[in-house]
This record gives structure tokens, C-alpha cells and sequence, in this order.
């Protein structure tokens, strides 16, 4: 018989398996360490099975079991299904012709949102916007599982399911504290960083950019001290304030946090820097979202980028209606 679970416990789940510490979790949850601790423990005596590994030393820290991981990773995928059949509801009910349904990163320029919603289609003048923010990897999987229209992802992996049409360079930088030798620099060097300890975004969260600062830190001779994986931006922003190392960022993140006695500086290696793209799916047919795509790419072409480069990067349905209507 399948077990009665409730979306309380889904979310207690979920959060547990992204923190993998029941304090944090908790804080998240806005519970108390028991209470959720009490809702892991139902749902594990439902499902017959362990989702978490508790250390015994270290008792509020855990790890996901293999059966736990494909649990997270579903869980996620149900409570996304559950949200978006409610908000296609309501959305039918308030007299919306068309839903596009779009995800971005948590640490997404807030401009990027804003451009999505000024976005307007003559042909679709009851268009509605449904915003989901997920990490980088999550975005990139909810759009090749048709829970996502389209998102926004820097650095997206190379896939041949999908299309990714860039619109913007997002450049790494540096967060250090003011009294850092390197701070009266204009542009650093990771060889500027060596001897700090460094404090990126956990490789779930951008595994992309991580393995490309990885990299470049091993090309340049230097063994990262990485003793700290953080989840958000204002996280990272915290941990250098209280001087435990040096943070490296994402141009939108650096900048979304300016604390006192903290300083941003742009690296000088070109590697450094990274495509954000908009993504879809290779095989999307969609009309209303493959306009809504080219409307939003076109603003950021006019600005900062030619045309022809990132209209030859959408979906072989939109280049079939170019040709079709050159007025397009």
C-alpha cells in the first residue's frame, strides 16, 4: 500500500537533503530542530526505509542514502508538479490565454527578471508569467523534463537536448575583506587568493563554474584552500565579513550584498567568465514560447550583442518561422 506522505514531509525532506544539517534545515523550515526532526523520522517509518545517515558524533549533521537521493530529486520534481498544476488553474480561471512557465538561479540579476516580465506578445495579449528559481543544474533538468518552458542559466552544461542562447557574459569576481593585500588592486589574480581560504557556491548549486574555477586554480599552480560550501550569496557575503576567507562570485551575486569593510574585484582571467543563456528544449515547438524567447533575447542584442549569433542558437521551430516570415 503506498504510504499517506504529506507535503509537510516533502518539504522537510527536501530541505534536509539540500542542507544536509537539521539546524539549517530547520531555520529554513521556520520549525524547530525537533519538530523536524519528528517529521523525518514519520516519513522514514512510512517509507520502511532510511532516507538519511545520522553521524553519531556530529548529530545534527546527515547524509542522504542512495535511496534518499532519488527521493530528494522526486520529491522536488512532485512539489514543482503541484505548484504549477495550481497556478495553470488559476491562472485558466482568471481568463489567461497562455501560460509560459520559467525558472532562473537564485542569484539571477534581478534586471534578467525584470526583462522577462516587460516582455509582451501581440499575439498573446493574455500571456501569463510563472517565475521558479532553482539551481543552475535544476533548471537546466526541469527544462528537458517539460516542467519549465524555458529558464535562465549561467554556464548551462553541453547537452544536444537542448538549445542555449546566450544574452549576457557574467564575469566572476572576488568578495574580500578591505584589509586584504589584494584589495587596492583593480583586477586580481587567483594567485592574489593562494594563501586564503575560499568560500564557493557548493558544486549543486553551479557545477559548472565550480569545476571551472577548479580548474584554472590548478592550472595556475595553486592548491585551493576550499573549506566552505555556501547555498546563497548572502551566505558567502557573511563568511567574509567574519573573515574566515575569500569569496568568489558571480558578478549578480557580488554585487546584490555590499556589506562594510568588504570590497569586489573583477579577476583578469578571461576563463573567469561565463555565458548566461536562455534554455530550451532542442525539440520545443512551441510557438508562443519560442516568440517569447526571440522578444526577450532581442532587447539584450540591441544592447550588447549582434543578432544573427543568437537567433541561430533557438530551436529549429523558430528558425523555420524566421525564414517563413522575415519580417520576424
Amino acid at each position: 500500500m503506498f504510504p499517506n506522505v504529506e507535503v509537510r514531509h516533502l518539504h522537510a525532506v527536501i530541505a534536509l537533503g539540500e542542507e544536509l544539517h537539521f539546524t539549517k534545515a530547520a531555520l529554513r523550515l521556520n520549525l524547530t530542530q525537533s519538530a523536524l526532526s519528528r517529521q523525518i523520522t514519520e516519513i522514514e517509518k512510512q517509507l520502511r526505509f532510511r532516507l538519511f545517515t545520522r553521524d553519531n558524533r556530529r548529530v545534527v549533521r546527515v547524509e542522504l542514502t542512495d535511496a534518499g537521493q532519488v527521493f530528494v530529486a522526486e520529491a522536488r520534481s512532485s512539489l514543482l508538479h503541484m505548484e504549477r498544476a495550481f497556478h495553470l488553474a488559476r491562472t485558466a480561471h482568471d481568463g489567461a490565454d497562455s501560460v509560459l512557465t520559467i525558472g532562473h538561479s537564485h542569484e539571477a540579476d534581478q534586471s534578467w527578471v525584470s526583462g522577462l516580465l516587460a516582455v509582451r506578445l501581440p499575439l498573446y495579449p493574455k500571456l501569463a508569467i510563472r517565475l521558479i528559481s532553482q539551481f543552475s543544474i535544476e533548471l537546466v533538468r526541469s527544462v528537458l523534463a517539460g516542467e519549465l518552458n524555458l529558464a535562465l542559466v549561467t554556464a548551462p552544461p553541453e547537452d544536444p537536448q537542448i538549445t542555449a542562447a546566450p544574452f549576457a557574459l557574467t564575469p566572476l569576481y572576488a568578495a574580500l575583506p578591505e584589509t586584504h593585500a589584494a584589495a587596492q588592486k583593480e583586477q586580481i589574480e587567483l594567485q592574489d587568493l593562494a594563501k586564503d581560504e575560499w568560500i564557493l557556491f557548493a558544486r549543486r548549486v553551479h557545477p559548472v563554474v565550480h569545476d571551472v574555477i577548479i580548474d584554472a586554480a590548478r592550472r595556475a599552480g595553486i592548491t585551493p584552500k576550499h573549506a566552505h560550501d555556501t547555498i546563497t550569496s548572502q551566505e558567502a557575503i557573511h563568511l567574509v565579513s567574519e573573515h574566515v576567507g575569500v569569496a568568489i562570485l558571480t558578478k549578480p551575486a557580488a554585487f546584490g550584498f555590499r556589506t562594510e569593510g568588504i570590497v569586489v574585484r573583477p579577476f583578469s582571467d578571461a576563463s573567469l567568465c561565463f555565458q548566461t543563456c536562455v534554455v530550451m528544449r532542442a525539440d520545443d515547438e512551441s510557438r508562443f514560447a519560442n516568440e517569447f524567447a526571440r522578444s526577450f533575447l532581442r532587447r539584450y542584442a540591441d544592447q550588447r550583442r549582434p543578432p544573427k549569433p543568437i537567433e541561430l542558437s533557438l530551436s529549429s521551430r523558430f528558425v523555420s518561422m524566421k525564414k517563413a516570415n522575415p519580417a520576424i
